[in-house]
Protein backbone atom coordinates (compact mmCIF):
# COMPACT_ATOMS: atom_id res chain seq x y z
CA UNK A 1 0.00 0.00 0.00
CA UNK A 2 3.03 2.29 0.07
CA UNK A 3 2.33 3.72 -3.42
CA UNK A 4 -1.17 4.74 -2.27
CA UNK A 5 0.20 6.57 0.77
CA UNK A 6 2.79 8.26 -1.46
CA UNK A 7 0.01 9.47 -3.76
CA UNK A 8 -2.12 10.66 -0.84
CA UNK A 9 0.81 12.52 0.72
CA UNK A 10 1.85 14.15 -2.56
CA UNK A 11 -1.60 15.21 -3.78
CA UNK A 12 -3.16 16.36 -0.50
CA UNK A 13 -2.32 18.13 2.75
CA UNK A 14 -3.60 15.21 4.81
CA UNK A 15 -1.10 14.29 7.57
CA UNK A 16 0.51 11.22 5.99
CA UNK A 17 3.94 10.18 7.26
CA UNK A 18 5.96 7.62 5.34
CA UNK A 19 8.24 5.39 7.39
CA UNK A 20 10.91 5.23 4.68
CA UNK A 21 11.99 7.29 1.72
CA UNK A 22 10.03 6.08 -1.33
CA UNK A 23 11.94 4.48 -4.17
CA UNK A 24 11.70 5.55 -7.80
CA UNK A 25 9.65 2.42 -8.54
CA UNK A 26 7.21 3.21 -5.73
CA UNK A 27 6.82 6.77 -7.01
CA UNK A 28 6.05 5.39 -10.45
CA UNK A 29 3.43 2.97 -9.10
CA UNK A 30 1.91 5.73 -6.96
CA UNK A 31 0.47 7.37 -10.07
CA UNK A 32 -1.92 4.43 -10.41
CA UNK A 33 -3.59 5.64 -7.21
CA UNK A 34 -3.93 9.29 -8.25
CA UNK A 35 -7.57 8.85 -9.43
CA UNK A 36 -8.43 7.14 -6.12
CA UNK A 37 -6.99 10.11 -4.24
CA UNK A 38 -9.08 12.32 -6.52
CA UNK A 39 -12.18 10.35 -5.51
CA UNK A 40 -11.30 10.91 -1.86
CA UNK A 41 -10.98 14.65 -2.47
CA UNK A 42 -14.23 14.70 -4.41
CA UNK A 43 -15.97 12.64 -1.73
CA UNK A 44 -14.95 15.15 0.94
CA UNK A 45 -16.24 18.03 -1.19
CA UNK A 46 -19.55 16.23 -1.78
CA UNK A 47 -19.89 15.41 1.92
CA UNK A 48 -19.40 19.06 2.87
CA UNK A 49 -21.94 20.09 0.23
CA UNK A 50 -24.48 17.71 1.80
CA UNK A 51 -23.72 18.64 5.42
CA UNK A 52 -24.07 22.37 4.80
CA UNK A 53 -26.82 22.21 2.19
CA UNK A 54 -28.99 24.63 4.22
CA UNK A 55 -26.46 27.43 3.90
CA UNK A 56 -26.88 30.10 1.21
CA UNK A 57 -25.56 28.74 -2.09
CA UNK A 58 -23.06 31.59 -2.47
CA UNK A 59 -21.48 30.82 0.89
CA UNK A 60 -21.49 27.06 0.33
CA UNK A 61 -19.81 27.44 -3.08
CA UNK A 62 -17.13 29.59 -1.48
CA UNK A 63 -16.58 27.00 1.27
CA UNK A 64 -16.24 24.16 -1.23
CA UNK A 65 -13.88 26.15 -3.43
CA UNK A 66 -11.70 27.08 -0.45
CA UNK A 67 -11.69 23.51 0.84
CA UNK A 68 -10.75 22.21 -2.62
CA UNK A 69 -7.74 24.52 -2.77
CA UNK A 70 -6.73 23.72 0.81
CA UNK A 71 -6.99 19.94 0.39
CA UNK A 72 -4.64 20.00 -2.60
CA UNK A 73 -2.30 22.56 -1.06
CA UNK A 74 -2.65 24.69 -4.17
CA UNK A 75 -0.20 22.28 -5.83
CA UNK A 76 -1.70 22.39 -9.31
CA UNK A 77 -2.58 26.07 -9.11
CA UNK A 78 1.12 26.75 -8.57
CA UNK A 79 1.86 24.82 -11.77
CA UNK A 80 -0.78 26.84 -13.61
CA UNK A 81 0.69 30.15 -12.48
CA UNK A 82 4.25 29.12 -13.40
CA UNK A 83 3.12 27.85 -16.80
CA UNK A 84 1.13 31.00 -17.56
CA UNK A 85 4.09 33.22 -16.66
CA UNK A 86 6.47 31.10 -18.74
CA UNK A 87 4.15 30.95 -21.75
CA UNK A 88 3.86 34.73 -21.96
CA UNK A 89 7.37 35.62 -20.81
CA UNK A 90 9.04 32.92 -22.88
CA UNK A 91 8.20 34.67 -26.18
CA UNK A 92 7.95 31.31 -27.94
CA UNK A 93 11.47 30.24 -26.95
CA UNK A 94 11.82 26.79 -25.37
CA UNK A 95 14.83 27.45 -23.13
CA UNK A 96 13.49 30.78 -21.87
CA UNK A 97 10.10 29.19 -21.16
CA UNK A 98 11.71 26.39 -19.13
CA UNK A 99 13.87 28.87 -17.21
CA UNK A 100 10.89 31.01 -16.23
CA UNK A 101 9.05 27.93 -14.97
CA UNK A 102 11.87 27.36 -12.47
CA UNK A 103 11.45 30.86 -11.03
CA UNK A 104 9.50 30.52 -7.73
CA UNK A 105 8.08 34.04 -7.96
CA UNK A 106 4.65 34.63 -9.51
CA UNK A 107 4.29 37.35 -12.14
CA UNK A 108 1.16 39.31 -13.08
CA UNK A 109 0.09 36.83 -15.76
CA UNK A 110 0.39 33.99 -13.27
CA UNK A 111 -1.73 35.86 -10.74
CA UNK A 112 -4.30 36.68 -13.43
CA UNK A 113 -4.51 33.02 -14.47
CA UNK A 114 -5.21 32.02 -10.86
CA UNK A 115 -7.93 34.64 -10.49
CA UNK A 116 -9.63 33.60 -13.74
CA UNK A 117 -9.54 29.84 -13.10
CA UNK A 118 -10.72 30.18 -9.49
CA UNK A 119 -13.52 32.53 -10.54
CA UNK A 120 -14.69 30.10 -13.21
CA UNK A 121 -14.55 27.12 -10.86
CA UNK A 122 -16.42 29.02 -8.17
CA UNK A 123 -19.19 29.96 -10.62
CA UNK A 124 -19.42 26.37 -11.89
CA UNK A 125 -19.61 24.99 -8.35
CA UNK A 126 -22.36 27.51 -7.59
CA UNK A 127 -24.41 26.28 -10.55
CA UNK A 128 -23.83 22.62 -9.60
CA UNK A 129 -25.26 23.31 -6.15
CA UNK A 130 -28.10 25.43 -7.47
CA UNK A 131 -29.16 22.71 -9.93
CA UNK A 132 -28.73 19.88 -7.38
CA UNK A 133 -25.92 18.27 -9.36
CA UNK A 134 -23.33 18.20 -6.56
CA UNK A 135 -22.80 14.44 -6.95
CA UNK A 136 -20.67 15.24 -9.99
CA UNK A 137 -18.19 16.93 -7.65
CA UNK A 138 -16.96 13.48 -6.64
CA UNK A 139 -15.71 12.70 -10.15
CA UNK A 140 -14.10 16.02 -11.10
CA UNK A 141 -10.92 15.63 -8.98
CA UNK A 142 -10.70 11.95 -9.98
CA UNK A 143 -10.70 12.72 -13.71
CA UNK A 144 -8.35 15.63 -13.09
CA UNK A 145 -5.86 13.22 -11.57
CA UNK A 146 -5.99 11.06 -14.66
CA UNK A 147 -4.20 13.88 -16.46
CA UNK A 148 -0.70 12.98 -15.16
CA UNK A 149 -1.12 9.37 -16.29
CA UNK A 150 -2.32 10.33 -19.77
CA UNK A 151 0.41 12.92 -20.28
CA UNK A 152 3.22 10.76 -18.91
CA UNK A 153 2.07 7.87 -21.09
CA UNK A 154 1.88 9.88 -24.31
CA UNK A 155 4.26 12.83 -23.99
CA UNK A 156 8.03 13.18 -23.44
CA UNK A 157 9.19 14.63 -20.13
CA UNK A 158 11.67 17.36 -20.99
CA UNK A 159 13.69 17.68 -17.79
CA UNK A 160 16.45 15.20 -16.99
CA UNK A 161 15.80 15.11 -13.24
CA UNK A 162 12.90 15.47 -10.85
CA UNK A 163 9.80 13.57 -9.79
CA UNK A 164 8.38 13.71 -13.30
CA UNK A 165 11.36 11.80 -14.66
CA UNK A 166 10.89 9.12 -11.99
CA UNK A 167 7.20 8.82 -12.86
CA UNK A 168 7.91 8.58 -16.57
CA UNK A 169 10.57 5.91 -16.19
CA UNK A 170 8.70 3.69 -13.71
CA UNK A 171 5.02 4.15 -14.58
CA UNK A 172 3.29 0.75 -15.10
CA UNK A 173 1.93 1.48 -18.57
CA UNK A 174 -0.59 -1.34 -19.04
CA UNK A 175 -2.17 -0.93 -15.61
CA UNK A 176 -2.27 2.83 -16.07
CA UNK A 177 -4.13 2.57 -19.39
CA UNK A 178 -6.65 0.15 -17.86
CA UNK A 179 -7.32 2.44 -14.89
CA UNK A 180 -7.60 5.44 -17.22
CA UNK A 181 -10.19 3.69 -19.37
CA UNK A 182 -12.25 2.61 -16.36
CA UNK A 183 -12.28 6.05 -14.75
CA UNK A 184 -13.27 7.71 -18.04
CA UNK A 185 -16.36 5.48 -18.09
CA UNK A 186 -17.64 6.71 -14.71
CA UNK A 187 -19.24 9.96 -15.98
CA UNK A 188 -21.47 7.88 -18.27
CA UNK A 189 -23.66 7.44 -15.17
CA UNK A 190 -25.05 10.84 -16.22
CA UNK A 191 -25.80 9.62 -19.75
CA UNK A 192 -25.28 12.04 -22.63
CA UNK A 193 -24.43 14.81 -20.19
CA UNK A 194 -21.55 12.80 -18.76
CA UNK A 195 -20.40 11.75 -22.23
CA UNK A 196 -20.23 15.34 -23.44
CA UNK A 197 -18.32 16.31 -20.29
CA UNK A 198 -15.73 13.56 -20.90
CA UNK A 199 -15.38 14.51 -24.56
CA UNK A 200 -14.77 18.14 -23.58
CA UNK A 201 -12.25 17.00 -20.97
CA UNK A 202 -10.32 14.86 -23.47
CA UNK A 203 -10.42 17.54 -26.20
CA UNK A 204 -8.97 20.12 -23.82
CA UNK A 205 -6.22 17.70 -22.80
CA UNK A 206 -5.33 16.90 -26.43
CA UNK A 207 -5.15 20.61 -27.21
CA UNK A 208 -2.99 21.37 -24.17
CA UNK A 209 -0.67 18.49 -25.06
CA UNK A 210 -0.33 19.97 -28.56
CA UNK A 211 0.61 23.36 -27.08
CA UNK A 212 3.17 21.83 -24.72
CA UNK A 213 4.87 19.86 -27.48
CA UNK A 214 4.86 22.85 -29.81
CA UNK A 215 6.51 25.13 -27.24
CA UNK A 216 8.81 22.92 -25.15
CA UNK A 217 8.76 19.55 -26.99
CA UNK A 218 6.99 17.84 -24.09
CA UNK A 219 5.86 18.37 -20.52
CA UNK A 220 7.18 19.40 -17.11
CA UNK A 221 5.66 19.09 -13.65
CA UNK A 222 4.31 22.64 -13.95
CA UNK A 223 2.57 21.99 -17.26
CA UNK A 224 0.98 18.84 -15.83
CA UNK A 225 -0.36 20.88 -12.92
CA UNK A 226 -1.69 23.49 -15.32
CA UNK A 227 -3.34 20.78 -17.41
CA UNK A 228 -5.07 19.36 -14.32
CA UNK A 229 -6.56 22.72 -13.39
CA UNK A 230 -7.62 23.62 -16.92
CA UNK A 231 -9.07 20.22 -17.79
CA UNK A 232 -11.05 20.10 -14.53
CA UNK A 233 -12.53 23.48 -15.37
CA UNK A 234 -13.43 22.38 -18.90
CA UNK A 235 -14.98 19.18 -17.50
CA UNK A 236 -17.20 21.19 -15.15
CA UNK A 237 -18.05 23.70 -17.88
CA UNK A 238 -19.01 21.02 -20.41
CA UNK A 239 -21.13 19.23 -17.80
CA UNK A 240 -23.00 22.42 -16.87
CA UNK A 241 -23.54 23.54 -20.47
CA UNK A 242 -24.84 20.12 -21.50
CA UNK A 243 -27.17 20.13 -18.46
CA UNK A 244 -28.93 23.24 -19.75
CA UNK A 245 -28.94 22.34 -23.43
CA UNK A 246 -29.83 18.64 -23.42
Amino acid sequence: MTPFWIALQFLTVLPIELKTMPTAQQNGRAILFYPLVGLIIGGILFLIACLFAKLPILLLAAIIMTLWIWLTGGLHLDGLADTADAWVGGFGDKLRTLQIMKDPSCGPIGVLSLVVICLLKFALIYVLIEEHQTLFLILVPALGRLVPSILFLTTPYVREKGLGRSLTDHLPKTASWIITGLVLLLPLYWGWQGLIAVIGFLMSLVYLRHLFIKRIDGITGDTVGAAIELSETVLLFAFIVSYFYL
